[in-house]
């Protein structure tokens, strides 16, 4: 499966997301997972801290796929965020990040996890895929060229 409508929803795609800082923008994915998956705000971002802390989740081309693992999760669940200017993530080519796919997954999923994250990194390293990203008009078309329901739906 190539497409991600297993793992996001409508709602856990934010278009313009103003941020200056990695810390604000954990801060803000946390209030999203709050709202759109009843998670704990202040846990998602903690977490999501501290697993950057480990190394960078920033993976070059202006794209991050920021990561944890939270009790309480009954399944991997996605939060695509972009963002209106690029922030520094110190990703692997120095440039700033802009586009981000935010990953939450149960403390047991292991290998469901692992499989998540290679499915996010390998959809969003399709440069065409993340220009059309950059430009998209509205959540609707964010969501449609992340989950390729739209694609599917008009044909």
């Amino acid at each position: 499966m190539t497409d991600l409508s297993d793992m996001i929803a409508l709602d856990c795609v934010l278009p313009d997301v103003s941020v200056g800082t990695k810390r604000a923008l954990f801060t803000a994915l946390g209030a999203a997972s709050a709202s759109a998956l009843g998670l704990d705000a202040g846990l998602v971002a903690t977490r999501l801290a501290d697993r950057e802390k480990l190394g960078t989740t920033g993976f070059g081309g202006g794209i991050a796929v920021p990561h944890a693992r939270i009790e309480g999760l009954p399944e991997v669940r996605g939060i695509f965020a972009r963002l209106t200017r690029g922030i520094d993530f110190a990703a692997v080519d120095d440039l700033p990040v802009d586009l981000v796919f935010m990953l939450l997954s149960p403390p047991d999923a292991g290998a469901d996890h692992l499989k998540a994250l290679a499915r996010v990194s390998r959809r969003l390293r399709d440069r065409g895929l993340a220009e059309k990203l950059r430009g998209a008009g509205s959540r609707d078309a964010l969501y449609a060229l992340l989950t390729g329901i739209g694609a599917r739906d008009a044909a």
